[in-house]
């Protein structure tokens, strides 16, 4: 049987990941410490591990550039052509962008929080021209080619799982049952839903799944029938693992 691997990858801590607020398609950058934990455990996890690549997706989000950029400098893999696609951007967390998960949990609970954050088709409320980063959203240019009828203003995971699957299906895919070595690096609730996807977790379980920044997760395929082989694999220190899970489910202080 001949099997070939694709990973994914969250993105390093952001600037908004640091200051727990919600930032959905708002353009952060990552920290110090986002660098840092690119270098210290995606690069070292993919060189631990000598995975090499054909091609990398990403979003159009900086955050996750920045992550392929210390990737690809760190590995040597400058000659790795980067697929910029907007249906590997984060989740749009309309009006809730911008602000504190834990003043919207004191305003709205923190059980309606966490069905927003975690819940499979609860959409936020929808960003208004007074949200702060609505202008800034829908004015940056980077998102210019992506289709009116398809900009949104919320999501939720399903919703998010109706753009993001096809990529995964027509393109991601069939790259890798050709037997090219694919990373894909995005953001927590794309990896979600990707995870969903493959993995088959039901609606409700999704809620308890948690995606730490920087782990990369390791798929196996048969590339003859298309099969999952084994369980999904982490290329990092598995004590680390569990502590970042836990510190992104927490809304926090």
């Amino acid at each position: 049987m001949k099997t070939n691997k694709v990973v994914i990858l969250r993105h390093g801590e952001s600037e908004f990941n640091k200051l727990n607020l919600f930032c959905g398609w708002h353009d952060a950058p990552l920290t110090e410490k986002g660098i840092e934990d690119a270098t210290k455990i995606a690069v070292a996890g993919l060189r631990q591990h000598r995975m090499q690549f054909d091609v990398i997706y990403t979003s159009l989000l900086q955050r996750a550039h920045q992550t392929v950029d210390v990737i690809r400098e760190n590995l040597k893999y400058n000659e790795v052509p980067v697929i910029y696609d907007w249906r590997l951007n984060e989740r749009h967390y309309g009006n809730l962008t911008g602000f504190n998960k834990r003043q919207v949990a004191n305003k709205y609970g923190e059980e309606k929080v966490q069905i927003w954050r975690r819940s499979f088709d609860v959409l936020p409320p929808e960003i208004t021209p007074e949200n702060p980063y609505y202008a800034k959203i829908r004015n940056n240019p980077k998102f210019k080619d992506i289709p009116k009828d398809k900009f949104p203003d919320t999501e939720s995971l399903k919703t998010l799982m109706l753009r993001a699957i096809p990529l995964w299906e027509q393109e991601i895919m069939p790259r890798v049952l050709k037997g090219e070595r694919v990373l894909v690096v995005a953001h927590g609730t794309v990896v979600r839903a990707l995870m969903k996807y493959i993995e088959n977790i039901s609606d409700d379980d999704i809620m308890k799944v948690n995606i730490p920044n920087s782990v990369p997760c390791v798929f196996e395929y048969d590339v003859s029938s298309g099969q999952r082989v084994g369980n999904i694999q982490y290329l990092a220190d598995a004590d680390y693992v569990k502590k970042e899970t836990e510190k992104v489910a927490a809304i926090g202080n």
